[in-house]
């Protein structure tokens, strides 16, 4: 991955990451029993994206890339639920809505991130069986 890109995915996961932790942060400490589900799921993203943008900025691709696909099925399946059964969901997390309120970055963002990821794990295989004739 370039690092223009690598940059871009730190930034724009920690930017999420910031964003979501100030949201649970609020949400949990005053009033975590009105929707204990969706705040606490806020919570879990917060962190998710911290450790996304940790792994993308050290260069650990491997958690990076087990990091956005955890974080994609997040956003699915909330995102789903969100539709299907909306009285689990009494307030918004960060992946209500497939991340509506967010410009549906937390949905675009793991897409893009796990095509950048893959096509980089890709080109070091491939690169490491031209290096290795036997």
């Amino acid at each position: 991955m370039n690092y223009v890109a690598r940059i871009a995915l730190v930034v724009a996961y920690s930017v999420l990451g910031l964003a979501a932790l100030g949201r649970s942060t609020v949400q949990i400490t005053t009033k975590l029993a009105d929707a204990p589900v969706p705040y606490l799921v806020s919570g879990l993203s917060a962190l998710l994206y911290t450790v996304i943008a940790l792994a993308l900025w050290k260069r650990w691709a491997g958690v990076a890339l087990v990091g956005t696909v955890v974080e994609l099925a997040g956003v699915v399946i909330v995102g789903t639920l969100g539709y299907v059964e909306p009285s689990w969901w009494p307030d918004e997390t960060v992946w209500t809505g497939y991340g509506s309120a967010y410009g549906w970055v937390p949905l675009l963002l793991p897409i893009i991130a796990l095509v950048l990821l893959v096509r980089e794990r890709t080109a070091h295989a491939t690169r490491t069986a031209r290096k290795d004739p036997s």
